[in-house]
């Protein structure tokens, strides 16, 4: 008789794994903080365990928002509101706005400040299901201020019941003080910043924005370099407002993943492709931006390169705390189908990060994150505009409530 920690049954599975699919009439069984069984309710084994009802409805993999910069302080909705009244970019910058507005702000928030404005944004995230979140650095551009971050990040994990993957992106932004000096800053990322917070342990992977109003392919490549020498992935913010080559050069090093990819080419899409480097989409920035040409679907498709969708939650381009709002923008905008959606919120962002082994599907073995939503089938997911569903959580085998309490 098999003895579980527990058991879940009248559910529909959509477990995310190709051999599996959906099982209607289902059933799941944790152990450890692990799926011990999963299948049809009409071939549970013997067991000793009291069943938890699902009420007939869906249980899919805990959701996962495989890029985010969710740890920030202040925002600005002044500058959008700019925008709106006909201010280009430049003219905000001019004036101070733009990143450096962000820079600022993060700077001159304390540790305890800035998670204080961080959780809410990320309990949005929890309600919705979501039980793993990454997060990056990249608005402090100091080494002071991207540890904060950092640190800030890593205490997300430990006050809210979400899985945390830490980025370091110091190659985010020109600093106002290495104005004019962006070699001699990238030998600051990659010569201080990256050893310094790789032996506090406050990096999983390294990320970098290359593009004209970032860094250069060649100022990247060291950045990549650098991660590699502390055994550390790559990602990468590529082709969101041009060709750059960056996707072709984060496949190189065997990138997790090149995110935004509006700008895309064949010779990138063959390059990551060919390493298994996964287009993680951004609809949130594409939509907020205004923007006008889509990320290649059909050549991304075509050449079996994974999807995944992300938030991108940011103060600047994507003020986005709602992954479901995102799966719908990318169905929507860019044509995905839902499960397609689903699963770029699943099974492929798991593969963002890394951590395909461990999370993103329902299989025996895989870490007890699921979500309960009350919907007629998974399509729903992407489906409704601002209608959450979701019934309740279970991050390692512990259920939570969807919407979780914030510390005082």
């Amino acid at each position: 008789m098999q003895t579980w920690d527990a058991l879940h049954t009248n559910i529909h599975l959509a477990t995310m794994e190709p051999e599996h699919g959906d099982i209607l009439d289902a059933a799941i069984a944790v152990k450890d903080g692990r799926i011990a069984w999963l299948g049809r309710r009409a071939d549970l084994p013997a067991h000793g365990c009291v069943a938890s009802d699902g009420q007939g409805c869906w249980l899919t993999p805990g959701l996962i928002d495989c890029h985010s910069h969710i740890v920030h302080a202040g925002n600005r909705g002044d500058e959008f509101e700019a925008r709106l009244n006909g201010a280009s970019y430049e003219d905000i910058s001019k004036a101070g706005g733009g990143i450096m507005s962000t820079v600022r702000a993060t700077r001159a928030a304390s540790d305890d400040e800035l998670l204080r404005q961080s959780l809410p944004r990320v309990a949005a995230l929890l309600a919705e299901g979501v039980t793993t979140l990454e997060i990056k650095s990249g608005y402090g551009l100091s080494l002071e201020s991207e540890a904060k971050m950092l640190r800030v990040a890593r205490r997300v994990g430990q006050v809210l019941p979400v899985t945390v993957a830490t980025t370091f992106l110091g190659a985010h932004a020109l600093p106002p003080e290495y104005a004019g000096r962006a070699d001699d800053y990238i030998d600051l990322v990659c010569e201080t910043m990256l050893p310094a917070l790789a032996a506090e342990g406050l990096v999983d992977a390294v990320d970098a924005f290359c593009e004209r109003i970032g860094f250069s392919a060649a100022q990247t490549e060291r950045v990549f370099r650098a991660a590699r020498a502390h055994g550390l992935p790559v990602k990468l913010h590529a082709e969101q407002l041009s060709d750059q080559g960056g996707s072709e050069l984060v496949a190189r090093y065997d990138g997790l993943s090149a995110d935004h990819l509006e700008y895309l080419t064949g010779a990138g899409i063959a390059a990551m492709a060919r390493h298994g480097t996964v287009a993680v989409l951004l609809p949130g920035a594409y939509y907020f931006l205004r923007e006008t040409q889509p990320p290649p679907l059909a050549a991304l498709r075509a050449a079996g390169v994974p999807l995944a969708v992300a938030t991108d939650c940011n103060p600047g381009t994507s003020p986005l705390t709602s992954l479901l709002l995102a799966m719908n923008m990318a169905c929507t905008l860019w044509r995905l189908t839902p499960r397609e959606a689903l699963a770029g919120c699943t099974i492929n962002a798991a593969r963002a990060l890394g951590l395909q082994g461990r999370i993103g599907s329902l299989a025996v073995g895989k870490r007890a994150d699921f979500a309960l939503w009350q919907i007629a089938r998974p399509a729903d997911l992407a489906y409704a505009i601002g209608l959450n569903p979701c019934r309740g959580v279970v991050n390692a085998g512990v259920p939570r409530a969807a919407v979780v309490s914030l510390p005082d």
